[in-house]
């Protein structure tokens, strides 16, 4: 029986989890959710349970409410790594969920990296 895009959409997110835990055991965890008009990441610590550092195209402060593209993925990418290092995070792991590392979720890893953030 076919699978519905969401169905194959939560099996690749645990896939890419599942093996990202093996590897990176202890280590935070930079999370990331696309959709259709926003982007949001979150650095997770997985061992205490508990959110260190997020950032979202909500947030009016970062000048990108209503964007969704590149240029507002690369905002966040760098709030995030600048949050990250007021949280005394420098490395992590970047979890891309079910989605494929191309166009913004590309662009937030690469401007974090760029902003300092280790992964």
């Amino acid at each position: 029986m076919a699978n519905s895009k969401r169905d194959l959409f939560l099996k690749r997110r645990q896939r890419v989890r599942n093996k990202l835990r093996k590897v990176n055991a202890g280590r935070i965890r930079l999370s990331v959710h696309r959709s259709l008009k926003n982007i949001s990441v979150q650095l997770i610590d997985d061992v205490q349970g508990v959110t260190l550092a997020a950032a979202s195209s909500l947030e009016k402060d970062l000048g990108v409410v209503g964007k969704n593209n590149r240029e507002a993925a690369a905002k966040i990418g760098t709030a995030i790594a600048e949050r990250a290092k007021a949280a005394g995070v420098e490395e992590c792991y970047f979890d891309r969920g079910g989605f494929i590392f191309h166009g913004r979720v590309k662009a937030l890893a690469d401007a974090a990296r760029e902003a300092g953030l280790k992964f």
